[in-house]
């Protein structure tokens, strides 16, 4: 992502965040204050309707006081309702009616002990039906009640309440309600954007967002007591309005804000950009082995301290430069020259063995050493073989050309014939004939460094060191296998990680170069090298080289 992209972002989310930010503050808070209004407004016609509940209660008990007094004191009631005088029955049958008339009521009917209907004003035809339960139910609910009642058309739903009287010891029952839904919630059911309904047990009282109560209240229609509600609501349209009209202007002003902050970003990044590309351009032609290039340094502010550093540091960069290379000449003779150590004295390693084995024959046999001589003149004549051509291999070291095909096996065999063994160890070469292209010398140095290793690790004076070759891999893949084995002491795992460090040795009198310049030179044929090793059971490394074109392999 470039500059000028990241700066755009940048600009565009401090211009455009705010304005978010602001309206969700601006949308929350007006509707928390809205919501708490209405909240305010609906809990207040609560409160009116729960007053009203309680008046319209109050007024029922207070509508059929009378009325149980005058049944009390009424003769021709009590003839019939007592006496069972059959001429009074009409007047029985008449007496709710006019009753719940004179008291203002909607529903009014008198029953006996048993529960027997002796009279009823809103429907005359209920006579002698028995509604045993309906006095006793609600006394149990407090004494009024919503009590679906039977007229000669239809039904409606009253609020009812009962009271008693005795005449001639006999207990009568007077139930008289108004009209619940034109007394109780008739008048209030639309209060501006607030709405009252009645709700009953199995209407759906949908209410969404808008802020509501519900005022419960005790149903008698069925064996059970149910609950109906008398719900409030407020419409909250009006605020639904105002948030989408907000949501609006945000969105109005936040693109304006984020077109301004384009517009703004694009010419700010053009006028700091400018100058940093030219900077970039000149850093990234800097070559140290050409001439300076030259930083204008004079611009004003960040640009010209950035000019001013880059040109300090490219000199200090030439600087380095050269050191560098003068370091670097330094390490590489440095290295060559250890590397010329090290190979020398594993050239000298076998002539000096022979000229020790035959001081030790010319004092004990000196008749005996021309034999000797004669037996081991084709080590000392491998091992000046071997110096010269190590001399002109690194006179030729600068050269590059076409490797040489080798036959590794010839090697192998050539380094294990020359090599003095002591006594009690086994050492011996196996496998068949193998074709690598590679210079010999460099073939012979990893043979010679992993053989004398193996011996070195046989402390006890007996054991086996085995150098075996084998062709693995498919044809235009094939590779060539050399493994050195010996039952050695083995190699712990701590120092598994570290053998092939330059200078890391655990001999006495070691250099700690041979395996490292095995590695090298295995990488430079393009191979791998590996170890397996446990302490006590001897190590095997294993080198793997790229087989020469048409490998052939002679049995």
């Amino acid at each position: 992502m470039s500059f000028r992209t990241r700066l755009a972002i940048w600009f565009l989310a401090g211009a455009v965040l705010p304005v978010f930010a602001l309206g969700f503050v601006v949308r929350h808070e007006m509707t928390a204050r809205l919501a708490a209004q209405y909240q305010h407004r609906v809990d207040a016609l609560a409160g009116v309707i729960e007053s009203n509940l309680a008046a319209e209660r109050d007024g029922i008990r207070a509508a059929l006081a009378p009325i149980t007094d005058r049944m009390a004191d009424d003769t021709a009631f009590r003839s019939a309702a007592v006496d069972n005088a059959g001429g009074e029955r009409r007047y029985l049958i008449d007496y709710a009616g006019g009753a719940m008339r004179l008291a203002g009521l909607s529903m009014l009917q008198i029953q006996d002990a048993q529960g027997r209907i002796l009279s009823s004003g809103h429907f005359r035809n209920d006579y002698d039906r028995v509604d045993a339960d309906l006095p006793r139910r609600l006394l149990e609910v407090g004494g009024a009640a919503l009590v679906r009642v039977r007229t000669a058309d239809a039904s409606f739903l009253a609020f009812a309440g009962v009271d008693s009287v005795v005449i001639a010891k006999r207990r009568f029952w007077v139930v008289g309600g108004i009209e619940a839904e034109s007394r109780l919630v008739g008048n209030i059911s639309r209060v501006d954007a607030m709405r009252v309904t009645l709700v009953l047990p199995g209407d759906s009282a949908v209410v969404g967002d808008a802020v509501a109560r519900r005022i419960p209240v005790p149903l008698l229609d069925g064996p059970e007591t149910a609950r109906a509600t008398i719900q409030v609501t407020h419409d909250v349209s009006e605020l639904r309005a105002l948030r989408a009209s907000i949501n609006r202007w945000v969105a109005v002003v936040a693109l304006l804000a984020g077109v301004v902050a384009m517009v703004f970003s694009l010419l700010v990044s053009a006028r700091i950009s400018r100058p940093l590309a030219a900077l970039a351009d000149k850093a990234g032609a800097i070559d140290l082995e050409r001439p300076e290039i030259a930083f204008d340094a004079s611009q004003p502010g960040e640009i010209g301290v950035l000019a001013r550093a880059l040109a300090a540091m490219t000199s200090r960069l030439r600087e380095s430069a050269s050191a560098l290379r003068e370091a670097e000449h330094r390490a590489t003779l440095g290295e060559v020259a250890r590397q010329v150590n090290h190979d020398i004295r594993n050239g000298l390693t076998p002539i000096r063995n022979v000229f020790r084995h035959l001081d030790e024959q010319a004092e004990a046999d000196p008749a005996a050493v021309a034999g000797v001589f004669a037996e081991r003149r084709a080590t000392l004549d491998g091992s000046i073989a071997y110096l010269e051509e190590l001399a002109s291999n690194y006179a030729r070291l600068a050269r590059r050309g076409e490797r040489p095909r080798t036959n590794l096996g010839e090697v192998v065999r050539g380094v294990v014939a020359a090599r003095a063994v002591p006594a009690g160890i086994t050492l011996r070469a196996e496998g068949p004939d193998v074709f690598v292209d590679a210079d010999p010398l460099a073939l012979r140095r990893i043979v010679e460094n992993l053989v004398g290793n193996a011996l070195d690790s046989i402390a006890d004076g007996a054991g086996r060191v085995t150098a075996s070759l084998a062709a693995i891999g498919d044809v235009g893949q094939s590779r060539v296998r050399l493994t050195v084995t010996d039952s050695g002491c083995g190699i712990p795992e701590a120092d598994r990680e570290r053998i092939f460090d330059d200078f890391y040795t655990t001999k006495p009198d070691g250099t700690g170069l041979g395996l490292s310049i095995v590695r090298r030179l295995v990488m430079d044929l393009d191979g791998t090298l590996r170890v397996e090793s446990e302490p006590g059971q001897g190590s095997r490394f294993i080198v793997e080289l790229p087989a020469a074109r048409g490998l052939q392999v002679v049995q």
